[in-house]
């Protein structure tokens, strides 16, 4: 039964990965990017909702005895 060469094997994948990062860096370069958008007034009207103006207990504290 012959044995699988694996003496190429480093070069192959290594070949492959730099050729495929430039592939990837040439198609990135091309991109045209959208400008930037103009900045919007800072001043946004938030709606308080109900249980952001109180505070509600969830859970016990462990320092109290359970019942």
């Amino acid at each position: 039964m012959p044995q699988l060469d694996t003496s190429m094997w480093f070069i192959m994948i290594l070949s492959m990965l730099m050729t495929l990062f430039i592939l990837f860096q040439l198609k990135l370069s091309k991109h045209i990017y959208p400008p930037d958008p103009n900045p919007k007034s800072s001043k946004m009207h938030k709606q308080k909702t109900p249980w952001e103006t109180k505070w509600t207990k969830i859970y016990l504290p462990l320092s109290l005895s359970q019942r």
